[in-house]
Formats: C-alpha cells, structure tokens, sequence
C-alpha cells in the first residue's frame, strides 16, 4: 500500500527540495521559508515520535523545522556558521542529540540534552587535517538502540570514535579496521544487536560491541565495492540496507539488502540504471515499507514494498545528500 508523505531531498546548493504530491512537483525552500535557497544541505533528520520536526545540517549549521519542512529556521548555537554533516537522535531520550561539524570547519562533535535548545561541544580527539579530504568530517553518528550511553561516531578519514558513557569521554577503536575512510555508522537491535562501520571499500560488522569485527568482503560479495549509505528497516531490526558504487563519483550502482543483520546480502534491482553512485538511502518509522533511494548525481527512486521494486521519480537533481520522508 501506498504510503502518503511529503519528501524532503537534501541537495549540495540547491538546499531541500520538498514535494506534497508524492514527487509530481517540487519546490525549492526559500528565504521566505528561513533558509537560503543555495545552501548545501548535508543532511536531513527528523525524530520518529515528532516527525514533523525536521533538522537539516548546512554550511550555515543547524536549521530546525516545526512542520515537516514548510519552514525553516537557523539555530543560534555553537555550530552556527559551520558545516554540520552528521546528527542523531536517541532513541531512548530524544531530548539528547549528537550532531557533528566537518569539512571545510573545525571538526567537532557536539551534544544537546534539552531537545536542540542548547549544545555544547565534546572533548573528542580528532585529526586537524587527513589525506585526500584535508579537514575530516563526521560521517555518521550512531546511538545504540538498547544502551544508549554507547555511542558511535565515523570519520572521514579518521576512523571511529565510540563513547560507552553518553559522550563525556571517547576512544578509538582497537585497530581491527585499517581503512579510517569511513562513510557511516548504524547499530541495529537485532537479534543480534550488531553495530556496522561503513568504510570505503566495505562493510564491518560487531557483535559484541566493537570488540571484534568482521567484513563483508565486499570485492568478493557485492557487485561493486564502494558503499555509502545505511538504514535499518522500521520494525525490522534484522533488515539493513546499503547503497554501492563503483567508485565517488562513479558510473553505476545499487542498494543491497540484508535480511540476517548484515550476515548476507543479495543486491536490489532498479528499473532505470542510475547516473553515478547510490549514494543514500532512507526509511521512515511511520511506513516501514516505503523507501527512498538517490544516486550521488540526483536520480531518485521509490519503493513502496520494502525494497523488493522501486520506480524513479520524473524529478532529477543535481548532488543528493540525503531524503527524508514525512508521514502526512
């Protein structure tokens, strides 16, 4: 069944595209919604339980949304006037939120404990400057879903960071990951729970916390080895999908499913091939069947069944950051 909701697309400086018809028509936010028109959205994430709140992290910083994205507002904290590329909520106290700042600002992480009223910045090490990207940036941000005083945060390029006391002190993992290129983080339920570091060349996977990992071998397992993106099917906690290039910018790509946590997976089809990388993919609580996929060069796709089809919107844009959907 078709699920109805507006789609939200994080753009590279087009800012958020939204459309209220299921992807008939888009608009672009505005200064006369609160946001320049031209900013470069990093990312998008709203809160299951308030799912018209919506946070979009900028070049400005952190804007807020009350109504699901009609409009918006910049919020005066700590990481106004920088580039904020990651944030998560927790599913446990929403009141608590991680979000980091990255490329071309001073890296940082930061905590809000009252809802995004305030944030205050963490004493977490990080590099000042890596190869290939210069300043790093905070790629992903997980909280654990049934501890949440584990918390982990990728680097790109400067590994993992993981608190197990809420984000008052952090350390680095334990080497088992060589590349520190990492792209995303998720933790899921399970069973098992099992947390994931999404690396440039693969997929790792922990059962016991980040003790030990264990790689897809995504050069042998996957159609193509460079993944990006993550999420968790709603409700599902075994189902994790990952989107896959060739390369960045790359030529083609796909999504991948795991039905076991991450033991196996099988690659999706789409009916148009895209343009470049699968660069994100997104799920939403209130629909756990529909899905939203993007290639790094704008085609978007829909699925309405779980990932098993999906069909491309008309719209293309131009550099996809992220797609949130909002239950109307």
């Amino acid at each position: 069944m078709t699920s109805k909701g507006d789609i939200l697309v994080g753009t590279v400086g087009q800012g958020v595209m939204m459309s209220a018809d299921e992807g008939e028509s888009w608009t672009r936010a505005s200064v006369r919604q609160g946001m320049h028109s031209d900013c470069i959205v990093r990312m998008l994430r709203a809160d299951s339980r308030s799912p018209e709140v919506v946070y979009a992290g900028t070049d400005f910083g952190l804007y807020r949304s009350d109504d699901g994205g009609g409009k918006w507002r910049l919020l005066d904290n700590a990481m106004k006037g920088s580039v904020v590329w990651s944030m998560a909520i927790d599913p446990i106290d929403p009141a608590v939120m991680f979000a980091g700042t990255g490329t071309p600002s001073t890296p940082g992480i930061f905590r809000s404990t009252d809802g995004a009223k305030s944030w205050a910045r963490l004493s977490v090490d990080i590099a000042d400057d890596c190869p290939n990207v210069g300043v790093p940036r905070p790629t992903g941000i997980a909280i654990d879903p049934t501890n949440d005083r584990n918390v982990w945060v990728g680097l790109e390029v400067d590994g993992v960071r993981y608190s197990r006391d809420g984000g008052e002190t952090w350390a680095k993992l334990n080497g088992q990951i060589a590349n520190q290129d990492v792209h995303n983080m998720l933790v899921v339920e399970g069973p098992p729970k099992t947390v994931f570091t999404v690396v440039n060349d693969d997929i790792w996977r922990s059962t016991d916390d980040g003790t030990s990992w264990q790689a897809a071998r995504a050069r042998e397992v996957f159609p193509w080895h460079y993944p990006r993106g993550i999420a968790v099917k709603p409700g599902d906690p075994r189902t994790v999908f990952l989107t896959l290039g060739d390369s960045t910018p790359g030529r083609i790509g796909t999504v991948v499913r795991s039905r076991d946590a991450g033991v196996t997976w099988e690659p999706l089809k789409f009916p148009v091939q895209p343009n470049s990388a699968i660069w994100t993919v997104a799920t939403a609580d209130a629909a756990p069947d529909t899905m939203f996929a993007a290639s790094r060069y704008g085609y978007l796709y829909r699925s309405d069944d779980g990932g098993d089809s999906w069909r491309k919107l008309w719209r293309e844009f131009g550099e996809v950051s992220s797609i949130q959907w909002v239950p109307r």
